[in-house]
């Protein structure tokens, strides 16, 4: 098995793989947080610097980007990323998010629900339609390639990358929805099968800035050859369909793509 090269590497016309090395990725950790580790290496492979942050930090330090990965914090008590968008560091990554610098953040599954709880994203997440646990490889349709985290997709690309939810519904009201629509703020949709019966067969949506990118399915865990899920009935792609994620905002940090 060969080894998977760096970004620097494997883009074409990237920044060199040491200066990506000096971008700084936050990858914070909640209580019940699952896939913290998974996401630092996504962004260790795709040539950047992963950085632990921990939900009761009051400093986001110098971090260049934030993830808030998947898992059940706080057990999902309450509603799901109900108790962790209170969380101290929550209030400096919607501060930053939401200032001029537009500090990139992406939020997968549980980070998609701090999300929304957070009202970076609007909308909300609920129990799946079936009111199953999901796990399963889905393929997504790639619907906006301008954000901070799909520079490296194509418009209508197809790509396959694991999914596991049981409260993975994105349900907005019509005037939200039409709005989300209207302005290209869905990144990502549902190919072939709705997993949890989300409107619109929506997996993913940006604000306004597209600096803040939620989505349901797990990037992080299509990042590696022979690790990932391979294409679908001859749909979507490869075993490193998410690595885009993390070489999209290294290349927005590093090269000022826009």
């Amino acid at each position: 098995m060969t080894e998977l090269p760096l970004i620097g590497e494997a883009v074409a016309g990237a920044p060199d793989a040491r200066s990506l090395a000096g971008a700084k990725i936050g990858v914070i950790t909640f209580p019940g947080t699952l896939d913290d580790r998974d996401a630092a290496r996504a962004v260790q492979l795709a040539g950047g610097t992963p950085v632990s942050l921990w939900h009761a930090d009051t400093s986001l330090g110098d971090v260049d980007a934030v993830i808030i990965p998947g898992g059940f914090s706080y057990g999902d008590y309450l509603r799901a990323g109900a108790i962790a968008r209170f969380a101290p560091l929550m209030s400096k990554v919607i501060d930053a998010a939401n200032s001029d610098a537009r500090l990139p953040v992406l939020g997968i599954c549980n980070g998609f629900q701090i999300l929304t709880e957070s009202h970076l994203l609007p909308g909300s997440m609920i129990k799946n339609d079936h009111l199953k646990f999901m796990c399963r490889d889905q393929v997504l349709r790639v619907e906006n390639s301008r954000t901070d985290w799909t520079l490296d997709y194509a418009e209508g690309q197809e790509i396959t990358v694991p999914l596991k939810n049981q409260d993975g519904q994105y349900i907005a009201d019509d005037k939200t929805l039409d709005a989300l629509e209207a302005e290209g703020r869905v990144v990502f949709r549902y190919v072939g099968f709705n997993p949890n019966g989300s409107r619109r067969d929506i997996a993913g949506i940006s604000n306004a800035a597209g600096n803040v990118v939620g989505l349901m399915p797990h990037p992080e865990h299509a990042v590696e050859q022979g690790f990932g899920p391979q294409s679908l009935d001859g749909i979507g792609g490869t075993d490193t369909d998410g690595l885009g994620f993390f070489t999209s905002v290294l290349n927005k940090i590093v090269g000022g793509a826009k």
